[in-house]
């Protein structure tokens, strides 16, 4: 078939099914054991569906791969409304002036050079009105409740701070509270970034680093009900594999 060989089709099929809560969920044990296993659909146009989805998945965790929407052109509102990075009070921040140095206390220096997370500073709060209406505009736009939406995000923000004078607002709780490889990957990103480690305060395209990754996961954690579901079909109608496939009688 065309657009894509077989074999990167079952890698895309794997990765869709791998950011599946319920997948991940009731296959705990295996992953714990390093063999999960991953059910094949049994139809090509299947397959060719959930690989469509691990190919926005595989984008949105490629940072130096735009993604419309997301990182390229018309901003979804929910996407415009995450991450930004805002000067305590309003105005605006002087990259010169050292206004965007991390610290806030998300990293130190461990035994052998070895770098350290720490608890840094974040605010918690309610979502804002403004972002409320966002959050309902995403749940129209997927025909999912607000309710649901807010249950995937997490029921309040964080305001995420690099100093006393500078954050990133509104990052969702269950964005900043994201693991990949068993490492939150937000804070585990700031952790080396601390000036005392780094040497220098941020650059503005490093700042903005971080609301690329808040809203590249703000839009995995969306899209987790349709990896669900995806999952979901792919094992009730799973590709059932030949008993004796040497020859056993």
């Amino acid at each position: 078939g065309g657009g894509c060989a077989t074999y990167e089709m079952i890698w895309l099929h794997a990765l869709a099914v791998g950011y599946s809560p319920a997948y991940l969920a009731e296959n705990a044990d295996g992953i714990r054991r390093d063999w999960p296993r991953i059910p094949l659909p049994d139809t090509r146009k299947a397959l060719e569906a959930s690989a469509a989805l691990g190919r926005q998945v595989a984008a949105l965790l490629d940072t130096e791969a735009d993604v419309p929407g997301v990182t390229t052109g018309d901003l979804e509102p929910i996407i415009r409304t995450v991450g930004v990075l805002t000067k305590v009070g309003g105005g605006n921040l002087n990259p010169d002036a050292a206004d965007l140095a991390v610290t806030a206390g998300w990293g130190h220096a461990g035994k052998e050079g070895v770098t350290m997370p720490a608890k840094g500073r974040i605010v918690r709060r309610p979502y804002g009105k403004d972002e409320l209406d966002a959050l309902r505009n995403a749940a129209e736009a997927r025909g999912l409740s607000l309710s649901k939406v807010i249950a995937l995000l997490g029921a309040e923000t964080c305001d995420v701070y690099l100093n006393e004078k500078a954050y990133w607002k509104n990052i969702p709780a269950n964005v900043w509270e994201f693991y990949i490889g068993g490492y939150q990957v937000i804070k585990k990103w700031l952790s080396y970034r601390e000036e005392k480690l780094l040497g220098r305060a941020l650059k503005a395209e490093e700042a903005r680093e971080v609301t690329g990754m808040a809203r590249r996961l703000t839009r995995i954690v969306l899209l987790q009900p349709t990896l669900d579901a995806n999952y979901q079909l792919a094992a009730k109608h799973a590709y059932a594999w030949p008993k004796h496939s040497r020859g056993d009688s």
